[in-house]
């Protein structure tokens, strides 16, 4: 199975930035995605994108998260714009759907 380490995640207030960085182990094929896990809650997809490049988005996020990838680094990220409160969660890349094996997720904490 394809071995995905996250990154890019951090403190910060309200209205502020984030970029989250997804390096796989190896060539990704197909649709890759974006998850936050909020505590005792399951994982749920925030964002997904193809191999081509064509994107998705939950309402909560439009317009404020952009996912991207770059095929040629087996890298996928989440550029996370005007942060808020509610966006605070532990955050995971994995295919859709998604492979038994995940990465160890990274956290995003949003406060004043």
């Amino acid at each position: 199975q394809v071995q995905f380490v996250e990154s890019g995640g951090g403190s910060v207030q309200p209205g502020g930035s984030l970029t989250l960085a997804c390096a796989a182990s190896e060539s990704i094929v197909g649709v890759m995605g974006w998850y936050r896990q909020d505590p005792g809650k399951q994982r749920e997809v925030v964002s997904s994108i193809t191999t081509r490049g064509f994107t998705s988005y939950v309402d909560f996020v439009k317009g404020r998260f952009t996912i991207s990838r770059d095929n040629a680094k087996n890298t996928v990220y989440l550029q996370m714009n005007n942060l808020k409160p509610e966006d605070t969660a532990v955050y995971y890349c994995n295919k859709i759907p998604a492979q038994p094996s995940w990465g160890q997720g990274t956290q995003v904490t949003v406060s004043s």
